[in-house]
Protein backbone atom coordinates (compact mmCIF):
# COMPACT_ATOMS: atom_id res chain seq x y z
CA UNK A 1 0.00 0.00 0.00
CA UNK A 2 1.64 3.34 -0.85
CA UNK A 3 0.98 6.41 1.00
CA UNK A 4 2.93 9.96 0.18
CA UNK A 5 5.34 8.10 -2.73
CA UNK A 6 6.46 5.47 0.34
CA UNK A 7 5.82 1.93 0.66
CA UNK A 8 3.74 1.94 3.94
CA UNK A 9 4.57 -0.11 7.05
CA UNK A 10 2.79 -3.88 6.62
CA UNK A 11 2.01 -6.40 9.30
CA UNK A 12 2.57 -9.57 7.42
CA UNK A 13 6.30 -9.07 7.95
CA UNK A 14 7.47 -8.93 4.28
CA UNK A 15 9.99 -6.63 3.84
CA UNK A 16 9.19 -3.00 1.95
CA UNK A 17 10.96 -0.10 0.81
CA UNK A 18 10.87 3.54 1.29
CA UNK A 19 12.83 6.01 -0.58
CA UNK A 20 14.01 9.21 -0.07
CA UNK A 21 16.24 11.42 -2.25
CA UNK A 22 17.77 12.45 0.66
CA UNK A 23 18.79 9.26 2.08
CA UNK A 24 18.89 6.41 0.31
CA UNK A 25 16.56 3.27 0.90
CA UNK A 26 15.70 1.56 3.79
CA UNK A 27 14.44 -2.37 3.61
CA UNK A 28 13.07 -4.04 6.78
CA UNK A 29 11.78 -7.36 7.16
CA UNK A 30 10.72 -9.35 10.53
CA UNK A 31 8.60 -8.54 13.07
CA UNK A 32 9.58 -6.88 16.28
CA UNK A 33 7.90 -4.33 18.62
CA UNK A 34 8.62 -1.29 16.47
CA UNK A 35 6.90 -1.47 13.45
CA UNK A 36 8.26 -1.74 10.06
CA UNK A 37 7.00 2.18 9.27
CA UNK A 38 8.53 3.58 12.43
CA UNK A 39 11.61 1.02 12.08
CA UNK A 40 12.12 2.86 8.62
CA UNK A 41 11.33 6.17 9.88
CA UNK A 42 13.89 5.75 12.16
CA UNK A 43 16.91 4.41 10.29
CA UNK A 44 15.81 7.98 7.50
CA UNK A 45 16.07 9.85 10.29
CA UNK A 46 19.56 8.89 11.51
CA UNK A 47 20.76 9.06 8.40
CA UNK A 48 19.59 12.61 7.87
CA UNK A 49 21.09 13.49 10.83
CA UNK A 50 24.28 11.96 9.83
CA UNK A 51 24.67 13.52 6.31
CA UNK A 52 24.79 10.23 5.01
CA UNK A 53 23.23 8.71 1.87
CA UNK A 54 22.78 4.56 1.37
CA UNK A 55 20.82 1.68 1.69
CA UNK A 56 20.04 0.18 4.61
CA UNK A 57 18.32 -3.35 5.01
CA UNK A 58 17.33 -4.60 8.81
CA UNK A 59 16.12 -7.31 9.50
CA UNK A 60 14.46 -8.69 12.75
CA UNK A 61 15.06 -12.34 13.67
CA UNK A 62 14.91 -14.79 16.07
CA UNK A 63 17.26 -16.06 18.84
CA UNK A 64 18.50 -19.36 16.99
CA UNK A 65 18.60 -17.19 13.21
CA UNK A 66 20.87 -14.94 15.42
CA UNK A 67 22.91 -17.47 17.04
CA UNK A 68 23.66 -19.15 13.30
CA UNK A 69 24.92 -15.72 11.89
CA UNK A 70 26.66 -14.99 15.45
CA UNK A 71 28.75 -18.05 14.97
CA UNK A 72 29.01 -17.97 10.91
CA UNK A 73 30.24 -14.83 10.53
CA UNK A 74 32.14 -13.66 14.44
CA UNK A 75 33.02 -17.52 15.25
CA UNK A 76 30.71 -17.52 18.31
CA UNK A 77 28.49 -19.57 18.86
CA UNK A 78 25.75 -17.50 21.45
CA UNK A 79 22.63 -15.37 20.58
CA UNK A 80 23.52 -11.53 20.74
CA UNK A 81 21.53 -8.76 20.12
CA UNK A 82 22.74 -7.03 16.78
CA UNK A 83 24.92 -7.76 13.77
CA UNK A 84 25.91 -5.16 11.36
CA UNK A 85 27.82 -5.42 8.03
CA UNK A 86 29.03 -2.47 5.91
CA UNK A 87 29.89 -1.82 2.61
CA UNK A 88 30.63 0.70 0.30
CA UNK A 89 28.70 1.59 -2.66
CA UNK A 90 30.36 2.39 -5.84
CA UNK A 91 29.77 6.10 -5.55
CA UNK A 92 31.24 6.07 -1.94
CA UNK A 93 27.35 5.68 -0.48
CA UNK A 94 26.77 3.18 2.36
CA UNK A 95 25.21 -0.19 2.21
CA UNK A 96 24.74 -2.18 5.19
CA UNK A 97 22.72 -5.02 6.64
CA UNK A 98 21.82 -5.01 10.00
CA UNK A 99 20.32 -8.03 12.36
CA UNK A 100 18.30 -7.08 15.12
CA UNK A 101 16.94 -9.75 18.02
CA UNK A 102 13.67 -8.55 19.16
CA UNK A 103 13.73 -11.31 21.91
CA UNK A 104 17.83 -10.52 23.31
CA UNK A 105 15.89 -6.75 23.49
CA UNK A 106 12.69 -7.92 25.43
CA UNK A 107 14.88 -9.88 27.76
CA UNK A 108 16.95 -6.66 28.26
CA UNK A 109 13.70 -4.51 28.75
CA UNK A 110 12.93 -6.08 31.33
CA UNK A 111 16.41 -6.12 32.93
CA UNK A 112 16.66 -2.27 32.13
CA UNK A 113 12.83 -1.58 32.92
CA UNK A 114 12.23 0.07 29.52
CA UNK A 115 10.03 -0.49 27.28
CA UNK A 116 10.82 -2.73 24.55
CA UNK A 117 10.09 -0.67 22.02
CA UNK A 118 12.54 1.93 23.50
CA UNK A 119 15.11 -0.92 23.59
CA UNK A 120 14.61 -2.14 20.18
CA UNK A 121 15.32 1.22 18.82
CA UNK A 122 18.21 1.14 20.87
CA UNK A 123 19.51 -1.82 19.10
CA UNK A 124 18.59 -0.48 15.94
CA UNK A 125 20.37 2.89 16.42
CA UNK A 126 23.31 1.17 17.63
CA UNK A 127 23.62 -1.64 14.51
CA UNK A 128 22.90 1.48 12.20
CA UNK A 129 26.05 3.58 13.50
CA UNK A 130 28.19 0.71 13.41
CA UNK A 131 27.26 0.44 9.24
CA UNK A 132 28.00 4.27 9.36
CA UNK A 133 31.66 3.12 10.82
CA UNK A 134 31.23 3.93 14.72
CA UNK A 135 32.52 2.07 16.98
CA UNK A 136 33.20 1.36 20.93
CA UNK A 137 35.02 -0.62 23.09
CA UNK A 138 34.06 -4.63 23.72
CA UNK A 139 34.71 -3.42 27.59
CA UNK A 140 32.74 -1.56 30.61
CA UNK A 141 33.69 1.79 28.99
CA UNK A 142 31.47 0.96 26.18
CA UNK A 143 28.68 2.67 27.47
CA UNK A 144 30.92 6.06 28.18
CA UNK A 145 32.02 5.97 24.40
CA UNK A 146 31.74 8.55 22.13
CA UNK A 147 29.59 6.14 20.13
CA UNK A 148 27.25 5.28 22.88
CA UNK A 149 26.41 9.07 23.87
CA UNK A 150 25.59 9.78 20.50
CA UNK A 151 23.17 5.98 20.16
CA UNK A 152 21.10 7.22 22.94
CA UNK A 153 21.06 10.89 21.81
CA UNK A 154 19.34 9.23 18.83
CA UNK A 155 17.33 6.78 20.88
CA UNK A 156 16.03 9.82 23.21
CA UNK A 157 15.20 12.18 20.46
CA UNK A 158 12.87 9.26 18.22
CA UNK A 159 11.23 7.73 21.32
Amino acid sequence: MKQDGRTAGRQDGKAETARSMSTGEVVVSGRAALSARATTEAIRSLLRGERRDGFISLHFVGRDRMRELHRRYLGVSRVTDVLAFALRGPDGAVVGDVYVCPWIAAREARRRRVPVREEVLRYVVHGVLHVLGYSHPEDGSRLRSPMWRRQERYVAALR
